[in-house]
């Protein structure tokens, strides 16, 4: 599996354009089982070579920025392709109502080291994208935060047994919810590893 785009792997607007359709279809199939919810306002989304692929691909469409803009989109999209000892993830915190919407993201400062991935009895603590601020100065957590959970061997090893539960979970004191990862999560994510 790669673990890098590189600008080669990367097709001109013209060409993406013909095949848009057919590669964003495959790819949003493939995210579906890549999508975590975890209480009611927060999703993982895992993430790996081909949606960070489409996610690069569909930012020089919108923006048009060609070659200049390839470079920062690389930069900025590759350390959320795992690297074959971590699961990556996109966590938005998506709530519709404006009002609604600030009132819980101004209680959640501090959420992105409140993520965690239990294997069993172990708990393996998220580890949010490091060049980014992901709470404000008054305390306001951002709707989107990345995040990475480093695994060691003996983890990889009890995350693809099946009879090792794994729980995805936020812990903050404002936004207490868990989710079971499924058996075809599991099955998706597991790909991720070496």
């Amino acid at each position: 599996m790669k673990r890098q785009l590189a600008a080669a792997d990367i097709l001109p607007l013209d060409d993406y354009e013909r095949v848009r359709n057919e590669k964003r279809g495959a790819i949003m199939t493939l995210k579906k089982k890549r999508r975590v919810s975890v209480g009611p306002y927060a999703t993982f989304y895992f993430e790996n070579y081909d949606t960070m692929w489409l996610q690069v691909q569909e930012m020089l469409r919108i923006e048009k920025g060609g070659e200049a803009q390839l470079d920062d989109e690389l930069r900025a999209y590759n350390p959320l392709i795992p690297n074959g000892h971590e699961l990556t993830a996109t966590v938005m915190f998506e709530i519709e109502d404006p009002t609604r919407r600030a009132m819980v993201l101004g209680s959640l400062g501090g959420v992105e080291k409140k993520m965690e991935l239990r294997l069993g009895t172990e708990s393996i603590s998220g580890r949010a994208e490091e060049d980014l601020d992901y709470t404000s100065a008054e305390g306001k957590a951002s709707s989107v935060q990345f995040v990475h959970f480093p695994f060691t061997t003996a983890q990889i090893a009890a995350f693809r047994a099946p009879e090792t539960e794994a729980v995805l979970a936020i812990t903050h004191c404002n936004y207490g919810h868990m989710a079971i990862l499924l058996a075809d999560v599991r099955l998706e994510l597991a790909k991720d590893f070496s």
